[in-house]
């Protein structure tokens, strides 16, 4: 993360080397005696100390500036400025890849030039005794496909909390998270994974307050749930690409596994449903790793995952339809002409899996019992390449400006930590009869890894929301 501004070198510091000076100088100036060379050593003895004395200030003032980046998140963010900078960040881009640069605050803004006062990116899970906020018994909604206490799983799991470098991640209160949101709409947009979130996000409010089922899709895909008590409405869309994607037909005319993705069309039915919302998360990026082909302009320019099976397109990797995509929904999201101008929209950064020694029906498993060690995860795989691809989309669409006015953009940087919790899938701990002698290494347990998900963006919105005013 990018600290803030070192605060400016002491202004006192001119001062100090002309403060006591005075004298040194009229005595200089009357002696009779060896004037000449007196005048010279008090020249020379004044340009040292200024010399040493300004590198001291810069010192104080690049140590204030590190201090202020430790300080607890306390102070509100503003997500419309400059998205924070890591240095895994500064590596080549590649060709396609437009500059970033910073968007330069007009008037009135530069005091909202505030960023995080953590970066929750970086950090370690440690053991947290108190176990999770609710449990597999105490969460009413909680589904079965990803309930793995109830399917054999030790609870080992459950007993661990992000613990963020240099500052702390507050434990989830229910009470809390609603008094924010109290009349907003939030939606989380993306694929089983955003709905994962969202059934974390389900069993954590639900200790404080009954959600109302109020609408589903055939399909489950679309489903919205009210908080009467709080008048907040939440809400799951379904994509799998953000773009508009068709699957492929097989020899025999059905559907297979791959896709073909419009790179230049969105999918009308997440986008059509973004008027009226307050906050909106967006997430995804695992359906792009099966074989599916590239449209743009009504034909096919290439393709994903598809090394020999055909010689005349071209695989253009995983990483560059991420980012045409992600930078089409930010971009749509901004310019959105029906959508409030106060929507804030966080992107939730990629979650990879864990499979080992296959895949999903191949015989893969995760069957690890404690976190990673960060000397496990490789920072060069692909998850921190997406991590990458989609904070510098963010971070561009914030630079634009292009259309929202005040609507903002934030992140939710899991990536890291959610490399490191091999130990938190169902694996084979789930419902024998959707099992199919396969493995789930990529959805994530409930309770589990995932609620710190929710944690973030607790504390994202709670920075957006100023405290009440003293009585």
């Amino acid at each position: 993360m990018a600290p803030l501004l070192p605060p400016s070198p002491p202004s006192g510091s001119p001062r100090l080397l002309k403060s006591g000076s005075g004298s040194e100088w009229s005595v200089v100036v009357q002696s009779n005696v060896k004037s000449s060379l007196l005048l010279l050593l008090a020249i020379s003895t004044v340009a040292a100390f200024s010399i040493l004395y300004s590198s001291r200030s810069l010192t104080v003032a690049r140590t204030a500036g590190e201090a202020l980046t430790q300080s607890p998140l306390l102070a509100a963010l503003d997500l419309s400025s400059r998205m924070p900078e890591d240095d895994d960040d500064q590596s080549d881009e590649p060709a396609e890849v437009v500059s970033l640069p910073a968007a330069a605050p007009s008037t009135g803004e530069a005091a909202m030039q505030l960023e995080e006062k953590c970066d929750i990116s970086r950090g370690k899970w440690v053991r947290e005794p108190n176990g999770p906020v609710y449990t597999n018994l105490t969460c009413p909604m909680l589904p079965d496909f990803k309930n793995c206490q109830k399917f054999g799983k030790d609870d080992a799991h459950l007993y661990w909390r992000w613990q963020p470098d240099g500052c702390e991640l507050p434990r989830f209160v229910p009470e809390r998270f609603l008094d924010v949101v109290r009349g907003k709409r939030l939606a989380f947009i993306g694929d089983s994974l955003a709905r994962n979130q969202i059934d974390s996000l389900l069993c954590l409010l639900s200790q404080a307050e009954a959600p109302v089922d109020v609408y589903s899709d055939a399909f489950d895909k679309y489903r919205t749930w009210h908080f009467p008590a709080h008048n907040f409405t939440l809400m799951v869309m379904w994509t799998e690409f953000y773009a508009h994607a068709v699957p492929v037909a097989g020899a025999e005319g059905k559907p297979i596994s791959s896709f073909d993705i419009h790179l230049d069309r969105l999918g009308a039915d997440w986008t059509s449903r973004l008027p009226g919302l307050d906050y909106a998360v967006i997430s995804g990026g695992n359906w792009f790793f099966r074989v599916n082909y590239l449209w743009e302009g009504g034909r096919r320019i290439g393709c994903l995952n598809c090394a020999g099976n055909d010689a005349n397109l071209t695989d253009f990797g995983v990483a560059y339809a991420v980012r045409r995509v992600v930078r089409a929904a930010v971009e749509a999201i901004a310019q959105c002409r029906g959508c409030k101008t106060s929507l804030v929209t966080f992107l939730r950064t990629y979650s990879p899996d864990h499979f080992e020694h296959g895949s999903w029906f191949d015989g893969g498993y995760c069957n690890r019992t404690a976190p990673l060690q960060e000397r496990e995860v490789s920072m060069e795989s692909i998850a921190w390449e997406l991590r990458r691809v989609q904070r510098e989309e963010v971070r561009r669409v914030r630079a634009a400006k292009s259309g929202g006015g005040a609507r903002r953009f934030g992140v939710l940087d899991v990536t890291k930590a959610m490399m490191m919790r091999a130990d938190g899938h169902p694996d084979n701990h789930f419902d024998s009869r959707w099992r199919r002698n396969g493995s789930d290494c990529l959805h994530w347990c409930l309770p589990g890894p995932v609620d710190m998900w929710n944690g973030v963006l607790l504390q994202r919105l709670a920075e957006l929301t100023p405290p009440p005013a003293a009585p």
